[in-house]
Formats: structure tokens, sequence, C-alpha cells
């Protein structure tokens, strides 16, 4: 993970701010450039119309990129000194150009509300680190036993094609009884069992309402008999 993905991650920058921030718009996305560590290094940092961050330290007295900041190699005082006062200029920007999100796909980050308005539960994340930063547990208020599971995945793991695009997906349980459903959207569970979960993408191929079905569906099917006695309830009424 990049020192910029670090500062922003699981944050959404806002377009409407940037500017005002100092930001120049530009057909790409928008750039910044300003001066630190007493003006002997200037950081650029460039966000893409999507979102991307990206970033080049450049070393003032040589007009070059200052090459030892991302080099695990270096780790003297002055290299961790210009690094921690790079990570400051990203932080400053994070607090005051982005929103905090829980995910990366706008889809992801709604059908976490939906789950919040609907059940209570915000997710969790248990792993923390790279490269399952991004792995949130849903689970059941009493008992903590999980319903859901989102990842950030190549999409390529699940159509089994050479595609490198990362998205991110939910592992829902199904009712064996009822089969996997057959939809655009919904694959055999990366990395679980294929006859009781799917892998479903966030990435609206699915209407939020179907998947928030397939929600419910893995909390009914997951839950003791209590739960799936509310489940039920909800079902005739």
């Amino acid at each position: 993970m990049t020192i910029e993905e670090k500062a922003f991650l699981r944050k959404r920058f806002l377009p409407e701010v940037l500017t005002a921030y100092g930001f120049l718009k530009t057909d790409a996305g928008f750039v910044y450039r300003t001066d630190f560590m007493d003006g002997d290094f200037t950081a650029v940092l460039t966000v893409t119309a999507s979102g991307e961050a990206t970033g080049t330290v450049i070393d003032n007295m040589n007009g070059e990129e200052y090459a030892p900041l991302r080099s695990e190699r270096f780790n003297g005082a002055y290299v961790n000194a210009v690094r921690s006062a790079y990570e400051d200029v990203l932080a400053g920007i994070a607090a005051h150009c982005c929103r905090d999100t829980l995910f990366d796909t706008d889809q992801a980050n709604r059908i976490a509300d939906a789950i919040y308005e609907t059940y209570g539960v915000r997710p969790d994340f248990p792993w923390g680190q790279n490269p399952h930063e991004h792995s949130g547990v849903f689970r059941h208020a009493e008992g903590g036993k999980w319903f859901a599971l989102t990842m950030r995945i190549r999409r390529g793991l699940l159509t089994k094609e050479a595609d490198e695009t990362m998205t991110d997906v939910v592992n829902l349980k199904i009712d064996p009884q009822l089969g996997r459903p057959m939809r655009d959207g919904v694959y055999p569970a990366y990395h679980m069992n294929h006859k009781l979960w799917i892998t479903v993408t966030l990435d609206d191929t699915l209407p939020d309402d179907e998947v928030m079905e397939l929600v419910e569906t893995s909390r009914r099917v997951t839950g003791g008999k209590a739960e799936q006695i509310v489940a039920f309830s909800r079902r005739i009424h």
C-alpha cells in the first residue's frame, strides 16, 4: 500500500472542496502543489475524476523525485522526517477535502447504510491490515455470528478472466433449498463453500433492493430460531 493509499483509505474526495483548498482543476482531475520542510521539498498530489490519488515528492535541490521516500531500505532520521512531513501534508488534505466512507464503491456504502437502517448493525473490520483492511463483517447483534462479509477483490477471481479491476463484493449465505440465484452480479462464493454462499458484486450490476433481499436471506439462514421467527413475521406482514 502506498503512502497515499494509507492516507486516503476509506475516504472520498469532495470535488467542490478541492479547489477551495488550493487544487487546480485539469482535464484529468485535480492537482495540488505545496512546499514543505522549509521549502526543501515540493509535494505534488494528483486526484483523478474517479477519486484515485497519486503523489510525487520533489527534492528542490536537484528538481528530481525524492526516491528514498518510498524505499524501506532508507530508514534514517532525515528520510523519516521527510516521510513524516509528507504524511502530515496528506493528512491535512484528507481532513479538509474528504469525507469518511466504509468502502470504496458507492453501492457498497449504500448497502452498509441500508443494513444499518434495517438491522441496526455496522460492520467491524477484524483484520485491519493489507490486504484485508477492506474486509468488513456484519454480525447478528446476539451471539456475534456474521451474516455478510464485504471484501475488495480482483474481478477476475469471480469471472475467471484476466481482469485486474478491483471491486467491492459481499459474501452472503443462501437458502440451500432455493439454491444460488441466477442473476448478473451473483457468483459462486469467493473463498467460501459454493453450495452455501454466494458472492455479489457491489458495482450496481444488481439493484440495491435485490441485494438487500439476498442480505435478508443470509441473515435469516445464519440466525437462530428467534431470528428466523422474526424474518417469517416480516414476510407475512
